[in-house]
């Protein structure tokens, strides 16, 4: 079983999280709901952890198919549900920049998998009804 420790250690509601390991996050509330801007809002960590979940399912994908992928960057927007609470993520967009010699055919079927197969973040947001749009950009290698 994971263990996470969270403790307060900044304001009211500024917290670090470690984990197993040693590794530390701050999260924080927004100023207008009483935070100090501390750390990062909780939901947007969420968005995080499916950028780097998928990140990591497309990288290894690309690689087994012997891709030459030289950089990877990710811009990453949602919309969050207006007047509820609480409030759900309910619009996603991924965009998936690869730099290198990167097949697109290739690219967009390790995506497909990523987000529909592998990345337990991506299936956590869908199982909250989380509608989630993606494209890859290709950058080919000067």
């Amino acid at each position: 079983m994971l263990t996470i420790n969270l403790s307060r250690v900044s304001g009211e509601y500024g917290f670090e999280a470690s984990d197993e390991y040693g590794h530390t996050v701050r999260m924080d509330s927004s100023p207008e709901s009483g935070g100090q801007n501390f750390g990062v809002r909780p939901m947007q960590m969420l968005l995080m952890g499916l950028g780097g979940c998928s990140a990591i399912d497309v990288i290894a994908i690309l690689k087994k198919q012997r891709q030459d992928l030289v950089d990877y960057k990710m811009v990453i927007t949602g919309e969050r549900e207006a007047g509820k609470e609480p409030s759900l993520w309910q619009e996603i967009g991924l965009e998936f920049h690869l730099y290198g010699e990167v097949d697109e055919d290739k690219a967009k079927k390790a995506v497909e998998l990523s987000l529909n197969k592998y990345c337990s973040v991506a299936a956590t947001l869908y199982k909250a009804n989380a509608d989630i749009k993606w494209k890859v950009i290709i950058h080919p290698a000067q």
